[in-house]
């Protein structure tokens, strides 16, 4: 899928203006292979307007309490497999430097499963995918189903034969 980002800001003298019409890259890490994820936009921190359009400052995939995160993501089939000879070593630096943090809330005992202090915004755009909660009660969501994920322990999983393409918005939050 190509993803393309329009961005507006404001110039010295206030007028809106487009700073920024192009297509974000996916990318696409060889551990999670055939997944592709397009991160759009986010902030560590709460954003002040008005603003030039410059993109606030942020680095790990999942935003800290005041911060967001805005991708379109593609879940492949369960089905997927890893690529032939893969380096396992190599895939997690990998993993790591093109998506930083994202592992960081998976278990590594029950795979998929993960916990962020985020309040997920998720909308369903093309597939399907299931939802699983920590009993492993599931839903199945198909395009135009919307998820309010509430910082509560889940997994993903697309059991079809084609990708999921999600829309999430990542709001950080605070866990007490």
């Amino acid at each position: 899928m190509q993803v393309r980002r329009v961005v507006t800001g404001e110039d010295a003298n206030g007028k809106a203006v487009f700073v920024e019409d192009a297509v974000v890259e996916g990318r696409s890490p060889a551990l999670l292979s055939g997944t592709v994820f397009h991160q759009l936009w986010g902030s560590d921190g709460q954003v002040a307007l008005p603003s030039d359009g410059t993109q606030p400052a942020w680095s790990r995939f999942f935003p800290p309490a005041d911060g967001f995160r805005f991708l379109i993501w593609s879940a492949a089939p369960e089905t997927s497999s890893l690529p032939e000879g893969l380096d396992f070593g190599a895939a997690v630096t990998e993993l790591q430097e093109l998506l930083p943090g994202l592992a960081d809330f998976n278990e590594p005992d029950n795979p998929g499963m993960h916990t962020t202090q985020t309040v997920d915004l998720d909308l369903v755009l093309q597939g399907e995918i299931w939802l699983e909660l920590d009993d492993g009660e599931e839903v199945l969501l198909g395009p135009g189903d919307c998820v309010i994920q509430n910082g509560t322990r889940h997994a993903w999983h697309n059991r079809s034969s084609e990708p999921a393409t999600m829309l999430s918005v990542l709001v950080g939050a605070d866990r007490r």
